[in-house]
């Protein structure tokens, strides 16, 4: 079979307005609470999509925290992505939940979470994580055996409790435009878009598939 022959029939669910809710964060935990029923996996997995010179540059990361301002993850600061969001903080995420044939895209702006945000949330991590934040210099050329031996150092120096290095914590993507995808036959799709209008008040309509 050639790739142009591969294709599926999406027919799990309908997506209508009168069935959602009335702004995109609810609507959000609405989809991510039933993709937790359904067992998808890595349900918080989510393309982040940034821009380095007009050249975008997408990976996938994980969401740690969603709330009424939007959701929320954790990197080095120093790593590409860090300082693609410092010179360009605008960003897309994306969320692809297969089992259930769904798709939710943000795009806003990103700012750092408060440091005691990512203190918080660095201290529940296992302490190999914790460790590793200080250990791996992100998105630099590195041996295998440089980064083991890395590991080993801090871990002889920073012991059980290591605090959290000042290079690392969370970023917030505040959303401005907040669309959901529902797979229907025919490539005829749902397609309901969110966006932000003064005062934080939200709008509605359909996109065509």
């Amino acid at each position: 079979m050639s790739i142009a022959d591969i294709r599926q029939q999406y027919r799990k669910g309908v997506l209508l307005e009168n069935s959602v809710a009335d702004n995109p964060f609810d609507q959000f935990m609405l989809w991510f609470d039933e993709a937790l029923k359904a067992q998808v996996n890595e349900p918080n997995a989510m393309t982040l999509a940034t821009v380095a010179n007009g050249q975008p540059s997408a990976r996938i990361v994980l969401l740690k925290g969603f709330d009424q301002q939007g959701p929320v993850f954790f990197t080095n600061y120093d790593s590409d992505k860090g300082r693609q969001l410092a010179d360009q903080p605008n960003a897309a995420l994306l969320f692809f939940w297969p089992e259930l044939e769904r798709q939710v895209r943000f795009e806003g702006r990103v700012s750092k979470v408060p440091a005691a945000e990512s203190d918080e949330y660095y201290h529940s991590r296992p302490l190999e994580s914790r460790i590793g934040a200080w250990a791996s210099p992100q998105s630099r050329p590195i041996t295998r055996a440089d980064l083991d031996q890395r590991v080993e150092e801090f871990t002889t120096r920073l012991g059980q409790a290591p605090e959290r290095p000042a290079h690392w914590g969370g970023y917030r993507l505040t959303p401005v435009r907040v669309e959901f995808w529902q797979g229907r036959p025919s490539r005829l799709h749902d397609r309901l878009c969110f966006e932000r209008q003064p005062h934080n008040q939200w709008t509605l309509q359909r996109l065509a598939p």
